[in-house]
């Protein structure tokens, strides 16, 4: 496995691989140097071609990652080997060995779950508006039994570096009382929101209570990581999941 590529430290069961890339590793330059596997940030589509290209072969896995088209919803798409990529989405899931589900992210959650029997994984983008307008839930509805999943979050923009106005704080209390946990004062009215937290206590008002992860910042962590907050026009990482 490539240096470049983190490997998510949960107790997923032994046919299950998932991976998350970082910045490092790819062939493109300046503000999307180097591994953007982003095709819609205006970066050099040859250089990201190369880019997915190394970031397969990178993790090993036994087929190219099924790219969604993200827009920030809930929609959940259920992948097989027949699966056409690039359709609208911002999660899917699949019981097909070797079928690779992914998210693209530069700040949002990117958020990977399996069953403890091995048999069902998946992959879901959550940005604040998708993570507020139920994408975690719509995708652990994809699982049989909830206290049989297993979830974990990747590499997201952390409280500190989360700044958000009082409509997307009003926005989550209005869906469940608990998230204003989640949010704590900010400058001339703003709220510093906690993603991380927000999608713990959405995973365990689902039913899912192994959860991992949520250790890194994006932003901070200039040297591992794009961060769309930081920087603006910037590449973006992938956070894949399978079944060998």
């Amino acid at each position: 496995m490539s240096e470049s590529l983190l490997l998510p430290d949960w107790p997923a069961p032994a046919n299950v691989r998932a991976v998350v890339s970082t910045r490092h590793g790819g062939c493109s330059e300046g503000r999307y140097a180097s591994l953007n596997l982003g095709d819609h940030v205006a970066d050099n589509p040859i250089a990201v071609t190369e880019n997915r290209k190394r970031y397969q072969q990178q993790a090993q896995m036994p087929s190219a990652p099924f790219w969604l088209q993200q827009v920030h919803g809930t929609k959940v798409l259920q992948l097989d080997s027949s699966s056409l990529a690039g359709q609208q989405a911002d999660a899917s899931v699949t019981s097909v060995a070797g079928v690779v589900c992914t998210v693209m992210t530069a700040d949002c959650l990117p958020l990977l779950l399996c069953d403890t029997a091995g048999r069902r994984v998946a992959a879901v983008h959550a940005g604040w508006r998708g993570l507020c307008d139920g994408v975690i839930e719509r995708a652990v509805e994809q699982f049989a039994i909830a206290g049989q999943v297993l979830a974990y979050l990747g590499p997201a923009i952390s409280q500190s570096a989360f700044e958000v106005g009082p409509e997307v704080r009003a926005a989550f209390i209005s869906k469940a009382a608990e998230a204003e946990q989640a949010f704590v004062s900010g400058a001339a009215g703003k709220w510093q929101a906690d993603l991380y937290l927000l999608a713990r206590q959405r995973l365990q008002a689902a039913g899912v209570w192994q959860i991992y992860g949520g250790n890194f910042c994006t932003y901070a962590q200039s040297e591992l990581f794009f961060s769309y907050r930081r920087d603006g026009q910037t590449g973006r990482m992938a956070a894949s999941i399978w079944l060998d």
